[in-house]
């Protein structure tokens, strides 16, 4: 078998083989978890792979070059493993999965055949079917950066490099009024301007909705109170009394990082382009070549 090697190759040139498959799927939030096809509980690299799953998985389908490399797996949903309300909730986009072939009787004998991540997932009838995607999947997505007013970084990230936990772009509180799951309203949350989270985001700091965020759409008063509008509802239950992370928004404008966020040497938009109309301008004569305006 291509790119089997020592001791599971050595295995399987005997013709009596004891032969599994294990799957670990390491998800976002750092949760890992382990599933084999064997019958019984298989433990290496620190993980411990259970067989209670249910799990099976089609043909893995691999190629030279750059061609994306997929399979499908399939389970059984189970509250002690991939429950639907996880699933529901996105905790498992993209998870990282890694698949091994090895010898159930010596697991030291065994080689990966497969790393990726989880694209596609869909459940129903108490089961699920996850499409995984190879390593060159992320070739796939457009890179560089792109030629335009807005700033194209997110807050906080590399190229932002602001730090949101800065005392004045962060809140942290219990939730007290929950509309729908993407309305939330406070009394006395007067320290921040009107819009000051607008287009930032909301995030889960405890109960069944920890972990999760949304991007904030409206921040407004109304009346005495503040309300913080979501563009989608939070994906899992999210209720009163559940500890919340609100971090400011940025609309991507010049004067935005300048002014609300000190922020303009890192401003990554190119607020000088000509508009769609610089096109259309017709030349004129002038009597000089200066390179300064047109007259």
């Amino acid at each position: 078998m291509g790119g089997v090697q020592g001791e599971l190759l050595a295995h399987l040139q005997t013709g009596l083989t004891t032969v599994c498959r294990a799957w670990a799927l390491t998800r976002r939030d750092g949760t890992v978890l382990g599933f084999t096809d064997h019958d019984k509980t298989l433990s290496f690299e620190g993980i411990d792979f259970k067989p209670d799953s249910g799990m099976t998985t089609a043909t893995l389908q691999q190629s030279t070059g750059l061609s994306v490399d997929n399979t499908e797996t399939m389970g059984a949903l189970s509250d002690a493993a991939i429950t639907e309300a996880d699933i529901e909730a996105g905790r498992y986009d993209g998870a990282e999965v890694r698949t091994w072939m090895l010898n159930w009787a010596d697991v030291n004998a065994r080689h990966m055949v497969f790393r990726g991540s989880l694209g596609e997932l869909r459940r129903g009838d108490g089961a699920f079917h996850a499409e995984l995607r190879g390593l060159t999947e992320a070739l796939n997505r457009p890179l560089g950066r792109v030629y335009q007013k807005p700033c194209t970084a997110v807050l906080g990230d590399g190229g932002c490099k602001f730090d949101t936990s800065e005392a004045g772009y962060f809140e942290e509180r219990a939730l007290e009024v929950v509309e729908e799951g993407r309305v939330f309203r406070f009394d006395d949350m007067t320290g921040f301007d009107d819009g000051w989270f607008t287009f930032g985001t909301l995030e889960a700091l405890s109960g069944a909705c920890a972990g999760l965020k949304g991007v904030i759409k409206r921040d407004y008063f109304e009346e005495d109170q503040r309300v913080i509008e979501l563009w989608h509802p939070m994906r899992a239950s999210i209720v009163a009394g559940d500890q919340i992370r609100l971090t400011a928004g940025c609309d991507k404008r010049m004067s935005t990082c300048r002014i609300k966020f000190h922020n303009l040497l890192n401003f990554q938009g190119f607020p000088d382009v000509p508009g769609d109309s610089w096109l259309a301008v017709q030349p004129v004569q002038a009597g000089q070549t200066s390179g300064g305006s047109r007259r």
